[in-house]
């Protein structure tokens, strides 16, 4: 009888376990469909914690306020491609600033929800040209990207940034900023609205 008391731990443990979200998630489905209540806010709970569950290989995990980003190699090699493209000449930090930019707007309800759609949406970042980045990037763009991961975010979690002193974009010249942060030759901002 002294072994039953251990079942409920054991089977919460392995359901919530960091390694198996996408078992403990249909388990959890599963487990409470007698309930709809329940079912419904647990799985609205994790829906809000997966973001970019993607199907290929997972290397690294970005958790902002418990919205986890999993990241495949593919993200990672993209998202340093951008870092060198946007941010070559600038200083460290600056590039830390661009991949965070890139991990903010995959949290934000405004913009898609995984790094490849943030990255490729259509006039997000001047250096993709019909779909295509192709630049090799260095070990210190990896680094910055890394850094980001780790939740180093020097943006004030910008979901924005140009060089206000070659923009040809009016849109990023005219709108209205807030929580603007000059990084480098960048400027890092959200939008008022």
């Amino acid at each position: 009888m002294k072994y039953l008391k251990a079942i409920p731990i054991l089977f919460l443990t392995f359901l919530f376990s960091a390694e198996i979200p996408v078992l403990a998630y249909s388990t959890i489905s599963t487990a409470f469909n007698t309930n709809s209540t329940i079912s419904t806010d647990v799985s609205r709970e994790l829906d809000n914690n997966l973001i970019n569950m993607p199907e290929e290989n997972v290397v690294e995990v970005f958790n902002h306020n418990e919205n986890l980003i999993y990241l495949t190699e593919d993200d990672l090699n993209l998202m340093a491609k951008i870092v060198y493209a946007e941010s070559k000449g600038e200083p460290f930090e600056g590039k830390v600033a661009v991949a965070s930019v890139i991990l903010n707007r995959v949290l934000s309800p405004g913009f898609p929800d995984s790094v490849r759609e943030v990255i490729l949406q259509p006039n997000a970042f001047s250096c993709v040209i019909n779909g295509e980045i192709s630049v090799v990037p260095t070990e210190e763009c990896y680094n910055a990207v890394y850094e980001a991961i780790k939740g180093n975010d020097p943006t004030n979690e910008a979901l924005f940034f140009y060089n206000p002193s070659i923009a040809t974009c009016s849109w990023m010249q005219g709108v209205e900023k807030a929580d603007s942060k000059s990084i480098g030759q960048h400027l890092f901002f959200k939008t008022s609205y």
